[in-house]
């Protein structure tokens, strides 16, 4: 057992009240700065359940903090100017995520300011002592919702045909298309509560901490790490296989409500005891440790939390050896004039106030109501769509207009544009390849494509064919951004932050134009639909979205 050195523990708690009003002024000026991030990240990102979990990692990055309070101690706080270095980059990111209307860049941005101040104060070696503890801080930050919704459509495709698989070894008739299981006598669609994420993201920390504290080689930590992903979503599909069968006994009560969320609990749960009897038997597999070598475990058994067997008259000497490598005292007055504070005092400072006091984008007015767009386009004829006062909400336009239009084939196109008159935080283009899937639509392809607009000149757009239960539609989509036409929503990011900068817009507008692929034909002829109607629809766009 590890024993405690109390002159030790003590003195990690005896810290200078100095200390305390630095740390307290930092952390009034980071909350405020980054007030808006926050309350995303508290109030949205953890009360989404595919990142609830995110809650516990504060306490968890405590505790390990408090873990590693012998080799704190041990450490010598050095002032490190370069950690200037980290604490710029977390204010560029902070312009970047500000001005470009991305949170997850603004998250980044708070954590590289945080390991930067630290740094600056206390140096690398404790740093390096507090690492883990930092890297373990960026999982408490979800996924940008682009990449979210990639991961749950594949995770969901992936849990579809696995529990296939299994109903089929059961015994079971069961039949797969795109993400609905047909059972024969009903079907069963995975939808993204199923798709195992809430699964994944939670037992991937799990296994990250036990993977630190596992004391064996280090391809065994790695094994037992990566092997939490396909644990994850082995057993959720289990739980889908298992939804099969007990449908068939009790009817559509064990696939909603209480059974539903119970037994993703029951499964999760399960998981623990499989990583625990893994870790059992790496430890068995060769090379094996003996106990106290910590050769090759990438982590000594001194570091973080002191070491094991530790004799008193050891413990005492380091703390003898922390007190002659301790500075010297320092007044108050002389703490607080510390260049390195003043330095970083005055760059959060500026950032803070030019954030809440310079107006960087205007709102630039759409030339024309898009409620005026013709409903006679060539060929083509138009009737407006209304979309759900919920959806309104979500998506935060300035003017929007969805317009069926057939032509005297009947083949129809849906039109749909959304303009922004000042582009921020939660009120952005949202690329459909965010939003379309999480209808259940899996985009099969999806590439930029030039088009000869009837000037001559070329268009990029972005065309992607879709599929759902067996519907196939075409769809392209570009970003119509103060005179660019762009194609990825990254750059859409970039541009709205220079263009915040140079020219104080950052207003902009999506474009989507969705058609079916009819049993009757090739997906070619939907391809030369859209391209025509592209054609028509981008000189009269002109007069709406402003350059």
């Amino acid at each position: 057992m590890r024993k405690f050195n109390i002159l030790e523990d003590s003195k990690l708690m005896n810290i200078k009240p100095v200390s305390w009003i630095k740390a307290g002024i930092y952390a009034f000026l980071i909350v405020i700065t980054f007030y808006s991030a926050l309350n995303q990240l508290v109030f949205h990102d953890w009360d989404r359940e595919d990142y609830s979990h995110c809650l516990l990692i504060p306490f968890i990055v405590l505790y390990l903090i408090w873990d590693y309070r012998q080799a704190l101690i041990g450490t010598p706080s050095v002032v490190d100017k370069k950690g200037f270095i980290l604490l710029m980059a977390g204010i560029l990111l902070f312009w970047l995520g500000e001005l470009g209307g991305e949170y997850y860049t603004m998250y980044l941005s708070l954590w590289l300011v945080v390991v930067g101040l630290v740094w600056v104060h206390f140096g690398w070696n404790k740093i390096k002592v507090l690492w883990f503890a930092f890297f373990v801080m960026l999982t408490m930050f979800p996924f940008p919702n682009i990449i979210n919704v990639r991961i749950t459509f594949a995770l969901k495709l992936i849990a579809t045909k696995l529990g296939v698989l299994i109903l089929q070894a059961y015994g079971m008739s069961a039949y797969r298309e795109g993400n609905i299981i047909d059972l024969g006598f009903t079907q069963l669609q995975v939808v993204e509560a199923c798709s195992g994420l809430r699964f994944v993201m939670p037992l991937m920390v799990l296994s990250l901490l036990l993977a630190f504290w596992f004391r064996a080689h280090i391809w065994k930590r790695t094994a037992l790490f990566l092997s939490s992903i396909p644990i994850a979503i082995l057993m959720n599909s289990f739980r889908i296989a298992g939804t099969g069968v007990l449908y068939s006994v009790w009817g559509a009560q064990v696939a909603e409500g209480f059974f539903h969320d119970f037994s993703g609990w029951l499964v999760f749960m399960f998981t623990i005891p499989i990583l625990l009897a893994e870790m059992w038997i790496l430890r068995k597999l060769p090379p094996r440790l003996e106990f106290g070598n910590t050769k090759d475990t990438g982590r000594t058994r001194d570091e973080g939390r002191g070491t094991i067997g530790e004799s008193e008259k050891e413990a005492t000497g380091k703390s003898e050896a922390v007190k002659q490598t301790g500075t010297a005292t320092v007044s108050m007055k002389a703490a607080l004039l510390q260049p390195v504070f003043i330095v970083a005092l005055v760059l959060l400072g500026i950032t803070l106030v030019a954030s809440r006091t310079i107006e960087f984008r205007e709102k630039i007015p759409i030339k024309k109501p898009l409620s005026q767009l013709s409903l006679k386009i060539g060929e083509w004829n138009g009737t407006k769509q209304i979309m759900e006062q919920q959806f309104v909400e979500v998506l935060n336009f300035s003017d929007y207009t969805i317009v069926d239009y057939k032509n005297n084939q009947g083949k129809s196109i849906n039109f749909y544009t959304a303009y922004y008159e000042s582009q921020r935080k939660g009120e952005a283009t949202h690329s459909p390849e965010s939003c379309l899937p999480g209808s259940g639509w899996q985009f099969n392809e999806a590439d930029p494509i030039n088009i000869k607009l009837k000037d001559g000149s070329l268009i990029k757009v972005n065309r992607a064919f879709m599929e759902k239960a067996g519907d196939k539609q075409l769809s392209y989509y570009w970003f119509a951004q103060r005179g660019r036409v762009l194609t990825n929503l990254y750059q859409v990011k970039f541009y709205s932050f220079w263009d915040a900068l140079t020219k104080q817009r950052t207003d902009g507008a999506l474009v989507r134009l969705i058609t079916p692929v009819y049993s009757n034909e090739n997906p070619q002829d939907a391809d030369k639909r859209l391209q025509d109607f592209t054609k028509e629809i981008v000189p009269i766009l002109k007069n709406y979205i402003p350059e």
